[in-house]
C-alpha cells in the first residue's frame, strides 16, 4: 500500500487560522503522559508489578535521572526495557544559545520526527522560569511573531512539554544557570521579573526553597512557540503533571503556572472549569477590533469584548488576577487614546482583576514593524496607571539570541 505523502507546512497567508495541525503522528508513549494509574496498569501490560510504576516516576520527576544504570532500584535485567517502553527520549538537542551572562539559555530541541522546537530558561534573583512550548510552530499567525509566521506543523505531547521542565531541572541541578544575588537584584542588570503576577511571593519549590535556588524551576510560562490553549487536552495534561505531589509529578503550586492565550474563548471558559488555579494571560495588543483583527487574527471569531469578558469570567471562577499582554508596536497600537480605551474597557468589568504587561516588540526577520519610543512607551504606561491599572513593563531577555517573546521559530538549528 502506497502512503499518503506528508502535508506540506508553509508560511499561511495573512489572516488565515490553522487549528489542525497538518502532522498528526503521535510521539512514543512516555509516563509523563499518564495519570499514575495509567502507569501502574501500563507497567502490569508489559508483564511486571504495578509498583514499578512509582519507582520510574520517582526517578524521573523527583530524582531527575535518564540512564538506567543509576536506577539501582529496579532489578538489573528489566531497567532498560522498564526505561525504552516508558521513559523513551522525546527531546533531541540540536543547540544551545546564552544571554544575559549565562543566566538566559535558549534550547532549541529536535522531536522525534523532525519537528523543531525552543525553550527558553531564565534565571531571576528570586526565581527560576522557563517558557515553554506547547506546538511545533504556531496556527494563530499574528503578523508580528516570527512563530506565528511559521505556520503550524503539530501539537505536543503532553509528555514533550512537561520534558522541557524536566531537563531544566536537570540543567540547574548541574549547574547550567549562574547564581544571582537576591539581596542585590540591579546588581544582576537582568531586569524585573513582571511576567509573575505581582500578588503572588516567589513561587516555593518542590525542594521548600523560595524561588527555587539552583536546584528547581519555579515558574513555567506558556508563552513558547504554540497556542497552548488550541492544543487544550496535552496542555492540561502537562500542567496536571507538573502540579502532581512528588513522586507523581514534579510538585509545583499552580501559583507559578501562566497560560499565554491570543483569546480562545470557549477554551478560557474550560480552562476556568478545571479547578487548577494557574494565571491566565491574555495576548490582547490591541483594544478596538478594527486593529486587533489583524494583529491577532483570532479577533475575527472572538473580539475584544468577547475576549476580556472570557478572561474576566477566569478571574471570577479561580480568584487569579488575569495579565493583559500587549506588545508596543511603534505608531501602530501604542497611541495614548488607545491605552484610555483599554483602560476603560478593563475598569468597566471592575478593579483588582487585571494587571497589563506592556511588551516592547521584539525584532523579527523581516518584520516591517519596530517597538515604541521609550517616551511613547512611558505615556501608555501612564495612562494606563491613572485610570487605576496595575502596569508594569515586561522584561525583554534573551533578545540578542531571538528567545524574547514573538521571536521563537527554531530558526537557529
Amino acid at each position: 500500500m502506497t502512503s499518503l505523502p506528508e502535508p506540506k507546512v508553509g508560511p499561511p497567508v495573512p489572516g488565515q487560522l490553522t487549528f489542525t495541525a497538518p502532522r498528526r503522528g503521535k510521539p512514543p508513549r512516555h509516563l509523563a503522559d499518564l495519570s499514575p494509574t495509567e502507569r501502574k496498569a501500563a507497567v502490569e501490560e508489559l508483564g511486571h508489578k504495578g509498583f514499578r510504576a512509582k519507582q520510574l516516576s520517582t526517578h524521573y520527576f523527583e530524582r531527575l535521572v535518564e540512564s538506567p544504570e543509576d536506577m539501582t532500584d529496579l532489578p538489573k535485567d528489566v531497567r532498560d526495557q522498564l526505561v525504552a517502553d516508558l521513559m523513551p527520549t522525546l527531546l533531541t538537542p540540536v543547540r544551545t544559545l546564552e544571554a544575559d551572562r549565562g543566566a538566559t539559555l535558549k534550547s532549541v530541541w529536535r522531536l522525534h520526527d523532525g519537528a523543531l522546537v525552543e525553550s527558553v530558561l531564565m534565571r531571576y534573583p528570586r526565581r527560576v522560569t522557563i517558557c515553554i512550548s506547547s506546538q511545533a510552530g504556531c496556527g494563530m499567525n499574528c503578523p508580528f511573531c516570527a512563530t506565528g509566521q511559521a505556520g503550524l506543523t503539530r501539537n505536543m505531547s503532553a509528555a514533550e512539554i512537561v520534558e522541557q521542565v524536566v531537563d531544566a531541572n536537570r540543567k540547574l541541578r548541574h549547574g547550567a544557570l549562574p547564581a544571582l544575588g537576591a539581596t542585590h537584584p540591579a546588581e544582576a542588570g537582568l531586569g524585573d521579573e513582571s511576567e509573575q503576577d505581582e500578588q503572588d511571593e516567589p513561587a516555593e519549590a518542590s525542594d521548600g526553597s523560595k524561588g527555587a535556588g539552583p536546584q528547581r524551576v519555579s515558574n513555567v510560562v506558556f508563552m513558547g512557540m504554540g497556542e497552548a490553549l488550541a492544543n487544550y487536552k496535552a496542555a492540561i495534561g502537562a500542567i496536571r503533571r507538573l502540579t502532581d505531589p512528588a513522586p507523581n509529578g514534579l510538585g509545583m503550586s499552580a501559583r507559578g503556572i501562566t497560560m499565554s492565550t491570543v483569546g480562545l474563548v470557549p477554551a478560557i471558559d474550560k480552562l476556568a472549569a478545571e479547578g487548577i488555579p494557574i494565571t491566565l494571560a491574555l495576548s490582547l495588543h490591541a483594544p478596538d477590533d478594527e486593529l486587533r483583527d489583524e494583529l491577532v487574527p483570532i479577533n475575527t471569531r472572538w473580539k475584544v469584548d468577547e475576549a476580556l469578558d472570557a478572561a474576566y469570567r477566569y478571574y471570577e471562577a479561580t480568584g487569579r488576577r488575569v495579565s493583559i499582554e500587549y506588545a508596543l508596536i511603534k505608531d501602530i497600537n501604542d497611541q495614548a487614546w488607545r491605552a484610555d480605551l483599554l483602560g476603560k474597557k478593563l475598569t468597566s468589568r471592575g478593579k483588582g482583576w487585571v494587571h497589563v504587561n506592556p511588551i516592547p516588540l521584539n525584532p523579527t526577520p523581516g518584520s516591517k514593524w519596530t517597538a515604541s519610543r521609550h517616551g511613547v512607551e512611558q505615556q501608555f504606561v501612564e495612562r494606563l496607571r491613572a485610570h487605576g491599572i496595575p502596569t508594569t513593563v515586561r522584561d525583554t531577555r534573551g533578545s540578542d539570541i531571538d528567545g524574547a517573546c514573538g521571536q521563537l521559530a527554531a530558526a537557529t538549528a
